[in-house]
């Protein structure tokens, strides 16, 4: 019996130390590392910079136009990320957090600049009019995506940024007018000019 004893207990010794191995193994949660970064942990912080911080920088991308801005902003953001981090609490998703935050801290610059939207009635009531390829911008294909991110880059920064903020990013008017501090209806009436510009230049480089 205690040669039997004997022969199964490194047995269990082995799966224990399998099992400690895999949950060593799996992914840490955005939330555990922002709980940790809250902490003080620098390297959880620096995890989390790793895993976004090419997100944050094409939104900032999308939003600016600008290649030297979009990557003051991403620093800027993380720089932000980091006073902040204590106060996100697990509530919505972490990437969704962070994207407000860098939502945000980009209006914020657009403010500082006095970047403000191009006058428009107040009605603002303009049929919706999407523009062939752009509904769903992650599922276009690569030689269009680039197209089309080079035809936003062409907007006015006010066309650029509602175009962004409601088609790309998918937020609804009520938000957008919220966010810029205008109304719904010059939110829809910018959406549906920048729609027309970028109509225009998907138009000519198909035509050329």
């Amino acid at each position: 019996m205690i040669m039997a004893h004997t022969e199964i207990l490194p047995r269990r010794q082995s799966v224990g130390r399998k099992v400690l191995i895999a949950e060593r193994s799996l992914p840490v949660t955005d939330h555990t590392l922002a709980q940790k970064a809250a902490e003080g942990n620098m390297d959880a912080f620096e995890q989390l910079y790793e895993r976004h911080n090419r997100r944050v920088y094409s939104l900032c991308l999308r939003m600016t136009g600008n290649v030297q801005e979009a990557e003051d902003l991403a620093q800027e953001v993380f720089i932000q990320l980091f006073r902040k981090i204590g106060s996100f609490r697990g509530e919505s998703a972490f990437t969704t957090w962070l994207h407000r935050l860098t939502v945000n801290q980009v209006l914020m610059h657009f403010r500082k600049r006095s970047v403000k939207l191009e006058l428009t009635t107040e009605d603002g009531e303009t049929p919706d009019q999407i523009v062939t390829g752009t509904e769903n911008h992650n599922r276009m294909p690569v030689v269009d995506r680039i197209a089309l991110d080079k035809a936003i880059t062409q907007l006015p920064p006010g066309y650029r940024t509602v175009f962004t903020l409601y088609d790309i990013e998918g937020h609804e008017h009520e938000e957008i007018s919220r966010m810029l501090g205008c109304s719904v209806g010059t939110s829809k009436s910018q959406l549906h000019k920048a729609r027309m510009k970028l109509r225009k230049v998907i138009t000519q480089r198909v035509a050329d």
